[in-house]
């Protein structure tokens, strides 16, 4: 299905919030969707698709979602935040939406890392890790201090606000009092994936009994995949390695796909 939008000048890497024009909106957005005058809200994009005319190259991806302030009814407005791939010209334009591949956020918790006092070098080394297995279509990091509730509303929010297809938490899954991330992932799931977590523990048993004092969770929440990960560089390597081979399959079944599971 082919969207008119109406653009105005920018370059490369710019944000365009994207909204229906019939609100009229804030002054100032750089693209309104005109496809249908009487649409107050644009229909859910999740993360990572991109917008390209009929056989063309991709001109904008869907990189998040943002409310924008009240508009004529006084109503806030929620719309996908287009970032540009290319400079984009003024004027109207009729592009087709597409996902191809899958969407990664990853989460390092880490109080230092968050104060700019640590590198995070788990949390690269992970998306690499997707990457070479799964093709993606947008990837983005995070970075949080050990705090139940940030973790929480962003765990949330990627999942059922922004449609992420993978999450990925990086640290606090052992015992120490500041090691939250189990059981704040755990309150926000649908339900665990229980063998996820066997084949991490498992995994890593075979290389150190210390990993028996792990308590990473994984499972789903709405139609994303979420997995808890320990926070050092080698067993991040290690409990990745694990469940990667059943990742693309997990999401497919997840997004739906009847086919079956054998073989």
């Amino acid at each position: 299905m082919n969207w008119k939008l109406s653009l105005r000048a920018c370059s490369a890497g710019d944000s365009l919030p994207l909204a229906p024009a019939a609100t009229g909106g804030p002054a100032g957005l750089p693209a309104h969707l005109l496809q249908d005058p009487a649409l107050r809200d644009v229909p859910f994009l999740p993360v990572g698709t991109v917008f390209h005319q009929e056989d063309g190259p991709g001109l904008a991806r869907v990189t998040g979602h943002v409310w924008l302030p009240a508009c004529g009814d006084g109503h806030a407005l929620r719309c996908p935040l287009l970032t540009a791939l290319t400079d984009l010209p003024v004027g109207d334009v009729l592009l087709t939406p597409t996902k191809t591949g899958r969407s990664l956020a990853w989460i390092t918790l880490s109080d230092k890392g968050s104060l700019g006092l640590r590198t995070d070098t788990s949390g690269p080394a992970l998306a690499q890790m997707v990457a070479e297995a799964l093709p993606l279509c947008h990837t983005q990091g995070f970075l949080l201090p050990d705090e139940p509730a940030p973790l929480r509303a962003l765990l949330t929010e990627l999942a059922l606000g922004q449609g992420y297809d993978l999450i990925l938490t990086s640290g606090g899954t052992g015992i120490s009092p500041r090691d939250i991330s189990p059981q704040t992932t755990a309150a926000v799931l649908d339900y665990p994936l229980p063998g996820f977590s066997v084949a991490m523990l498992t995994a890593s048993l075979a290389v150190t009994p210390r990993a028996a004092i792990s308590r990473a969770v994984a499972g789903v929440l709405g139609q994303s995949i979420i997995i808890n990960l320990p926070g050092s560089l080698k067993a991040v390597r290690e409990n990745l390695a694990a469940v990667l081979p059943a990742l693309g399959h997990a999401l497919d079944k997840l997004h739906g796909d009847p086919a079956d599971c054998g073989g």
